[in-house]
């Protein structure tokens, strides 16, 4: 399948037409952003381990039951996807308090929740992506009722089964966001899941002031050692 014409160009992919209306091709870029777009930079390699890795995840997924919108993977930083229509919500899951979440209530960083909690963000950065609930999507026509209670299960779902694969790698899964979108009638996992997406701690930290961080934290807090997380993520995915 080859590359036509750029549909859509991102803070961290590219989208490009096929000659297939109904696939597209997803380019990764090494470009990240921070704070809906106010810190900018760049990781070496990201887009490479981001595009192989959100692949694995994928098809992990799809075996579990969850329909993805991943068709094949052409070389290092290129990927065929389904076209989807993406739900404009991003849906944030997480297992323990960290970042906004955080400062938003006041629980320190690293209080494990007494259960999983969903949040919803109206997708839109012009105004910053702000915290949404049923009710307004609803009222704003982003999605149906059955759509959310779709997306809803769906994202619980991926948590449980992304917890138990990470935790076998020795690592926690702390939060993460997913996107979603609609495929001939269907709501399928959209998107990616990498570092950029996910906050990934060595396991057994989190419950310390001294976690480590393997996700893109150590970019948007100048930990150091951006390249080197995302690396050992995906060495510890792959072998590689």
């Amino acid at each position: 399948m080859e590359k036509k014409e750029q549909l859509y160009e991102g803070k961290a992919k590219k989208v490009y037409a096929t000659e297939n209306p109904d696939y597209v091709i997803v380019s990764y870029k090494d470009d990240a952003t921070a704070f809906n777009g106010l810190k900018k930079g760049t990781i070496a390699g990201k887009g490479v381990i981001n595009n192989k890795m959100s692949n694995l995840m994928m098809q992990m997924l799809e075996k579990k039951g969850i329909p993805t919108h991943f068709v094949e993977q052409i070389d290092d930083r290129n990927t065929v996807v389904k076209k989807v229509q993406i739900v404009p919500l991003e849906v944030i899951i997480r297992n323990v308090a960290a970042g906004s979440f955080s400062k938003k209530y006041g629980v320190a960083e690293g209080t494990l929740l007494a259960n999983p909690t969903i949040e919803f963000s109206y997708k839109n950065d012009e105004l910053g992506d702000p915290l949404i609930n049923t009710y307004h999507a609803l009222a704003l026509k982003l999605a149906t009722k059955e759509e959310i209670e779709t997306i809803e299960k769906m994202a619980f779902a991926v948590n449980e089964a992304m917890k138990e694969f990470f935790k076998q790698l020795g690592i926690d899964l702390i939060d993460f966001k997913l996107e979603f979108g609609r495929f001939k009638g269907q709501i399928v996992l959209a998107d990616e899941i990498s570092p950029d997406t996910c906050r990934f701690w060595e396991a057994g930290t989190w419950d310390t002031t001294k976690h480590t961080s393997l996700d893109k934290d150590r970019f948007r807090r100048d930990l150091g050692g951006v390249e080197d997380a995302y690396k050992e993520i995906f060495r510890r995915l792959t072998g590689e």
